[in-house]
């Protein structure tokens, strides 16, 4: 196991809100638990991680609340635990140390937990244990058992203090300064201290293919000198294409039965002499870079998906802007209770008007998002303006659903070069790709081979947001390509970016004999002519550059695939011109801004679309700080940043100080080498500086927020952000986004005013960058501004109109229709059908226990207890769609809140039997006494000699159910 390395301790005193620091807590909680098992143990830390202060096992056991499913447990006495060691009570859990209480179901997220857990009680016991995801709150896995720290215990230790026994083998790694000052004082007994050694291949450059022809006998040689010695040797390979590939190499010069395979992946091996064992790094004797291999478990992938079910995204706070698809524009006022007791959602509409909506029509509400940030004008109930602008909106969307399935049919009609199937070579080459691929990369990866397979030319565009993968999948398409015998031309927007795709092209594929170019003004001109001639010719496999691929000078030999990368930063002028040049080639497009799943929904069928949201699962998150202007703090994240050899953003964002503030870091810190960048630069100049810093030429890059964030910096692991208070939310996302891109920890440092920190309206802000800073909800209000904005990138300037218009999510829905529609397809409209029943009472105020003749159907306070939690389940129940989505519904609500109440089960059958008449297009039922009267297409559907259907059961839920069975035996065949 490894013990991750402690956080920075810089930023100690001005942290505003501190994450705790789960995956070492969760790290010594697992150590506490190896000392009392016997067994070999192989602990990884660095010199940092152990001398750190630590909990004592004894300490860290005290903490510990043992939880075990079938436990005599009383919710309320949990509940007050909870309360008494600090953890924050909330109506939705959504970051560690918090709790939420739903009758017999308590949902907590530990300190130390990769997911938050959920207990439900069948009285005094507790029944069941589960984790549950964090953004779409369900369940996603049982648990036997669980242990909680509830607190943070006391670090006054050192791991090394208790750690070591009388047979420990400590391996210090060659270049740690004075470690053995670690150990002195340390009980560590009879443990014998080593030293670990790399390999005698550390010498080759990084990026070296070790194992070619004229370097194997070397490596096989020292093999083999250790095996004659009695060595133990394991070679860490994180794939099984890379076991393949040595296994080819090695052929009879060194047998399998003399080594054994490690599964995981590390950046370099290492040699135990005193232990006779070596670890070879098989990405390292490859030539690869290898990610570390930690707990990726602990790492949690920070989805992001703007379809998950309750968040609070879903949930309309007071003061909120509004849609109601029939009235308009209006503002959120809270709930009320109407004349007749119902719960209503109170909307104000321009002149002070109030509309009243019944609680079970609020699926006709949605949130109000526009693009660009600007605030609509209320509509006027009455005057029939937003009929006008909706009808706008409608026909607008009409056309521009038309024309996009008419650019599809012409594609579609067109023949292009139908790449072949994947080869021997493709297999090797996908299996040799280090890191694990996401779900959603893998769906990408395969949509687009298939796209390349068919004999229509392909047009696939691929969102996703920075860092999540897109690069890997156009390096699989360009592999395709060009095994499949054809030429590759990637067009990038900055001559930056085009030399850091040629470095990233170049090495993954250096096992294979490619020939990989670049066009660009970083080159001589004998090396651009040559490229130029060899691309003409089809000597040159893949060609990178800007534009100047659209030059008429350009001529290939045999082009079959154009990759677009930063897509969304081209302009319509260049666009006409791929579509002119590239009409008949296949066509990947990649963009670095997400966009919302309910767009990608509506555009199924009308634009070939992948989406890539969930980061890579050896990412480990950024961690961010909030703190007040400190030349300490600065001068200390720089230094210590360069102290591991890194390299520093700081982001200020107004050119006219900008120069005052390069001057006083360089009295801070003297000995940094500070470029500056902001877009009053020439292009030409802003591409030096970016390119200097890159290389690696300069340590602090001082810029305004025009520094392009598509750029690859593995290297800049620190962001310092001042007056981060100026910054949106999805802006300081993005921001914070252009660090955290290696396998080591980055750092963000938001910085404010000190006097904004405490007093003033900018509390406002400050709370709101704190919520950010916990990835809670204001996480999720960032992303969806930036989605909205890659809607709007998406779809140009017109139709962003439309969306301000009327909305994001009413534009949305209209658009899925009119797609729909125009497809031929039957449209997936929300249940509408008028039901009315004098027993069925749908308001908790006006039902009386004792009443048998009436029937309850709706959630009960009790049940769902927060109102915003209420309201969001009658929309989310309002919107469904299918039967199979009314039972995946039903189960969202026992695992979130519990065994189902009678109430609430009568308000599901009267939504299955609303399903049940739209299938048979029908569009009003009423029970009527016995009679059931049913209307279709105007008229009343009768039986036996023009009766309306009799109702044989007197009781009201038992006449319900032949309601539904009886509209079910229409949609029979």
């Amino acid at each position: 196991m490894s013990i991750p390395d402690p956080p920075s301790g810089i930023l100690d005193a001005q942290i505003l809100d501190p994450e705790p620091d789960a995956e070492r807590l969760a790290a010594f909680q697992h150590l506490a638990k190896c000392r009392e098992n016997s067994g070999k143990k192989i602990i990884v830390a660095s010199a940092d991680a152990l001398s750190h202060p630590a909990p004592a096992p004894l300490q860290l056991a005290s903490s510990l609340l043992h939880l075990r499913t079938g436990q005599e447990c009383a919710p309320d006495s949990l509940q007050q635990q909870f309360l008494a060691a600090g953890l924050e009570q909330v109506s939705q859990v959504h970051a560690r140390q918090q709790f939420a209480r739903r009758g017999g179901i308590l949902d907590v997220f530990p300190t130390q937990a990769v997911d938050p857990l959920r207990l439900e009680f069948f009285d005094l016991q507790l029944d069941s244990l589960r984790e549950f995801d964090l953004d779409s709150q369900t369940s996603i896995r049982r648990l036997d058992h669980a242990e909680l720290i509830l607190t943070s215990p006391v670090m006054e230790n050192r791991i090394c203090d208790w750690l070591f026994e009388a047979d420990t083998i400590i391996a210090l790694e060659e270049g740690i300064k004075n470690a053995d000052m670690i150990f002195t004082d340390s009980p560590s007994g009879g443990a014998l201290m080593v030293e670990a050694y790399g390999t005698p291949f550390a010498h080759f450059n990084a990026g070296d293919f070790v194992l070619q022809e004229a370097q194997q006998g070397t490596v096989f040689h020292h093999i083999n000198q250790w095996l004659a010695e009695q060595w133990t040797i394991y070679i860490a390979a994180g794939s099984e294409g890379e076991r393949e590939r040595f296994r080819e190499l090695s052929g009879t010069q060194l047998p399998e039965s003399n080594y054994r395979f490690l599964d995981l992946s590390i950046p370099e091996g290492f040699v135990l002499r005193s232990a006779k064992m070596a670890v070879l790094s098989l990405g390292e004797l490859l030539g690869r870079p290898q990610p570390s291999g930690g707990n990726n478990r602990l790492r949690r992938l920070e989805k992001v998906r703007s379809h998950a079910a309750a968040t609070e995204l879903d949930q309309l706070n007071e003061g909120d802007l509004v849609v109601h698809a029939d009235y308009g524009i209006g503002r959120f006022r809270g709930l009320t209770n109407g004349e007749n007791g119902e719960e209503e959602l109170s909307i104000e509409y321009r002149h002070e008007s109030t509309l009243h909506v019944p609680i079970d029509h609020s699926h006709l509400i949605s949130r109000y998002v526009g693009v660009g940030g600007k605030t609509p004008a209320l509509s006027r109930l009455g005057d029939g303006r937003w009929g006008k602008v909706r009808k706008s909106a409608e026909t607008a969307i009409m056309d521009y659903a038309a024309r996009l399935l008419r650019t599809h049919a012409e594609r579609d009609s067109k023949h292009g070069y139908a790449h072949p199937a994947d080869s021997r070579w493709m297999w090797e080459f996908e299996n040799s790709f280090p890191f694990t691929e996401t779900a959603d990369q893998a769906q990408a990866i395969s949509e687009t081979k298939a796209d390349m397979e068919s004999s229509q030319p392909m047009d696939r565009l691929i969102c996703g947001d920075v860092g999540f993968g897109k690069t890997e999948v156009a390096i699989r398409a360009a592999f395709k390509a060009v095994t499949g015998g054809s030429q590759v031309a990637i067009l990038v927007p900055t001559t930056v970016l085009a030399e850091q795709h040629w470095r990233t092209f170049r090495e993954r594929m250096s096992d294979f004999p490619i020939r990989i170019d670049l066009l660009s003004r970083f080159r001589k001109l004998s090396e651009i002519t040559d490229t130029i001639r060899g691309v003409a010719e089809g000597s040159v496999d893949i060609v990178i550059g800007t534009h100047r691929l659209l030059s008429g000078d350009i001529v290939f030999h045999n082009l079959g695939l154009a990759i677009v990368d930063e897509e969304q930063r081209f302009g319509v002028k260049h666009k006409e011109q791929f579509k002119e040049r590239f009409h008949q080639v296949d066509l990947l497009s990649l963009s670095a801004t997400p966009i919302p799943r309910t767009l990608y929904l509506s555009l199924m069928g009308v634009r070939d679309m992948s989406t890539i949201d969930t980061p890579p699962p050896n990412r480990i998150p950024v961690h961010t700080s909030v703190c007040s202007y400190d030349e300490r703090v600065i001068r200390d994240c720089i230094r210590r940043e360069l102290e591991r050899g890194g390299q520093v953003f700081f982001l200020h964002n107004r050119v006219q100080s900008i120069e005052i503030i390069r001057k006083r870091l360089l009295e801070l810190v003297p000995e940094a080498r500070i470029l500056i960048g902001h877009g009053q630069m020439a292009r030409e100049d802003l591409e030096d500086v970016m390119h200097t810093f890159v290389e690696g030429k300069a340590d602090v890059l001082l810029s305004t927020t025009i520094i392009e964030s598509g750029i690859d910096i593995p290297n800049a692991n620190t962001i310092m952000i001042d007056r981060a208070d100026r910054f949106g939310l999805a802006d300081l996302y993005q921001l914070r986004g252009r660090v955290g891109r290696a396998d080591r920890r980055a750092y963000a440092i938001l910085m404010l005013p000190r006097d904004q920190v405490s007093t003033g309206d900018a509390k406002k802000r400050v709370s709101a960058i704190k919520q950010y800073t916990a990835l809670g909800s204001g996480f999720k209000i960032a992303m969806r501004d930036l989605e909205i904005r890659g809607a709007g990138n998406l779809l140009g300037t017109k139709q962003s109109g439309h969306i301000a218009a009327v909305g994001f999510d009413l534009y949305c829905q209209l658009l899925r229709q009119s797609v729909e529609q125009l497809s031929g397809h039957k449209v997936r409209r929300r249940v509408d059908v008028v039901f009315r029943a004098g027993f069925i009472v749908f308001s908790e105020s006006r039902y009386q226990e004792a009443d048998d003749e009436k029937l309850p159907a709706y959630f009960p306070a009790e049940y769902i207890q927060d109102s915003k939690a209420r309201v969001a389940a009658y929309r989310e129940m309002a919107s469904l769609t299918s039967l199979e989505e009314l039972h995946a519904f039903e189960s969202r609500l026992k695992d979130r809140y519990g065994p189902i109440p009678r109430p609430t089960r009568n308000l599901i059958k009267v939504t299955r039997l609303r399903f049940e008449a739209t299938m048979a297009s029908v569009e009003t039922v009423e029970i009527r006494g016995d009679r059931l009267m049913v209307q279709r297409n105007g008229g009343f559907l009768m039986v036996d000699n023009r009766q309306f259907p009799r109702l044989r059961s007197k009781h009201p839920s038992s006449m319900l159910s032949e309601a539904i069975e009886w509209l079910e035996s229409l949609n029979r065949p």
